[in-house]
């Protein structure tokens, strides 16, 4: 782990719960500024509960989250945002009887700044599609679009860091590929930071640097995703690949080596 003012986004032991039910069992992870970060792992594990604690969404009863070695784990949902963290989360959440142009410029609800216009335009050249749609209520939009939609809205806050949950779920493999896409070309022309979850874990690997394994609400596997993508256990668990030798037992019997 590195320093806690060393990176962009720092989480320090953290324990959330759900009324009596530990959710997150005292995690730590790095993102470091410029990085585009995975966190995978199976329906349960944990991981939307580590993005709503660092946007603010809950608390957590112990640990810490910096960024950029400030506090932010006592922050109101709204403060964080305009700390510069911006949360996509799954479900995508727009706004179905506003326009796309309407959703957008919600995203920019905190700003008081000139360049709020530029992002709209600019948002509209990273999403093609939603330009020739920004008059339609946005419940009108295929899946797709509208997680095209929930991401634009989020640049429009003109974030560091963007926290996406589950971008490609429910998507077509050619949604897939554009969101996959378009996180790359952000953080590669714009710098923004990424911490995203991912079901999919091959497009999580192949778009991020490093990559961090949760079960049962704790982190089980960390490194960098090229070293995840030639592990066994996440081949085997993550990427449905299986040698010669265990193929034919079944999956639930398998013994990951993190236990």
């Amino acid at each position: 782990m590195t320093d806690v003012t060393a990176g962009a986004l720092q989480v320090r032991n953290i324990e959330t719960y759900y009324g009596p039910i530990m959710a997150i069992r005292g995690i730590s992870l790095d993102v470091a500024a410029g990085q585009v970060v995975a966190l995978l792992g199976a329906n349960g594990a944990g991981k939307t509960t580590v993005l709503k604690t660092i946007s603010g969404a809950m608390e957590p009863q112990k640990g810490s989250v910096h960024l950029n070695g400030e506090p932010i784990h006592n922050l109101d949902p709204d403060v964080v945002a305009r700390r510069g963290i911006a949360h996509v989360p799954e479900g995508r959440e727009v706004f179905p009887f506003l326009t796309v142009d309407e959703n957008l410029k919600v995203g920019a609800f905190s700003r008081r700044d000139a360049g709020v216009q530029t992002d709209l335009e600019q948002v509209y050249e990273y999403f093609p599609a939603l330009r020739e749609l920004r008059g339609l209520a946005a419940g009108f939009l295929s899946g797709g679009q509208q997680q095209m939609l929930a991401i634009g809205r989020a640049l429009m806050l003109n974030p560091s860091i963007m926290l996406l949950d589950e971008p490609s779920l429910g998507l077509s493999p050619k949604y897939v590929a554009e969101i996959a896409a378009i996180v790359k070309r952000l953080n590669a022309e714009r710098g923004i930071t990424v911490l995203l979850i991912e079901q999919n874990a091959k497009m999580a690997l192949d778009i991020s640097e490093y990559g961090y394994v949760m079960e049962n609400g704790r982190i089980v596997m960390e490194d960098t995703s090229e070293r995840l993508k030639d592990a066994p256990d996440i081949q085997e668990f993550y990427l449905g690949m299986k040698d010669e030798g265990v193929r034919g037992r079944r999956r639930w019997k398998q013994r990951k080596t993190w236990r």
